[in-house]
């Protein structure tokens, strides 16, 4: 039986374990190139969607089985565990947690994005939800996003930020609640600036609806929408993109907003049977 001394000395030698998923599938390029810069930092586990789920921020399946099938990367990431999952990003999460893996991941990644989070889009991502999940469960958790929907874009300077900045998280940890959204310009490495920390732009989609008829004379429609940027401070998310810099946003699932507590607080409330306050 190993001394206490001892078994401080392996688990301080022991390779971090990361876990690793994305929303646009297990096929995608930026996966894969996540894969490969977690690689360089410890032992990883990949459990990503079968197929592309992106936009579907939080949601979890509930009304079908959940399949999970072995998934080789090849190449120089043929040694890597990875499984697809038919779920979306946040089941991928909860049954890696819960069922697939060994023990406790010591980090966890979702990504890189084919598109930017940036702005109120981190509400709908399937990106940061997959990241806010493993959050959820006191594990800390970065997302990254690639500033470009180009299939044939370059991942690699993404991939190096990634390994970069995880490379950080895992020496310095993160505070309890708290889930990093990093967004890498699509540009040339050394046209990079450097990290900048952010907050989230002030936005709103400018968002309709075209309508069509099909075959049968029923009405469907497809979602069209506009991201209006309200705002064009240095610090925000977009702005840092923008100008060219990784942007790095702190992120929190507590949507308590505890500066209107006290002003609540101050309101009369009453009960159903006293209705007077309303008049």
């Amino acid at each position: 039986m190993p001394s206490e001394a001892k078994q401080k000395m392996i688990q301080s030698r022991r390779r971090p374990l990361i876990l690793v998923t994305n929303d646009d599938g297990i096929t995608a390029p930026g996966i894969r190139a996540l894969t490969k810069a977690m690689d360089a930092l410890g032992d990883v586990v990949v459990v990503a969607p079968a197929d592309e789920q992106s936009a579907v921020g939080h949601s979890i399946t509930l009304d079908r089985p959940i399949r999970v099938k072995d998934y080789n990367f090849g190449g120089e990431l043929s040694h890597v565990h990875a499984l697809a999952i038919t779920g979306t990003p946040c089941d991928c999460m909860k049954l890696a947690l819960h069922e697939l893996m060994h023990r406790k991941p010591d980090l966890a990644v979702s990504g890189i994005n084919m598109g930017s989070n940036i702005a109120i889009n981190v509400i709908y991502s399937g990106t940061i939800s997959a990241a806010t999940e493993s959050s959820v469960n006191g594990i800390d958790s970065i997302a990254f996003s690639l500033d470009s929907k180009d299939p044939n874009a370059d991942f690699i300077p993404a991939g190096n930020y990634a390994k970069i900045i995880a490379q950080k998280v895992l020496r310095s940890q993160l505070p309890t609640g708290v889930v990093l959204s990093a967004n890498i310009p699509a540009i040339p490495e050394h046209e990079i600036n450097g990290i900048q920390v952010t907050r989230q732009a002030r936005s709103r989609w400018q968002e309709g609806f075209v309508g069509r008829t099909d075959p049968s004379n029923k009405q469907y429609y497809w979602y069209r929408g506009v991201l209006n940027i309200l705002d064009d401070s240095p610090d925000t998310d977009n702005q840092s993109v923008e100008d060219g810099y990784v942007s790095v946003t702190p992120l929190q699932y507590d949507r308590t907003s505890y500066g209107c507590l006290d002003v609540l607080r101050t309101w009369r409330w009453a009960d159903a049977k006293d209705q007077s306050f309303l008049k």
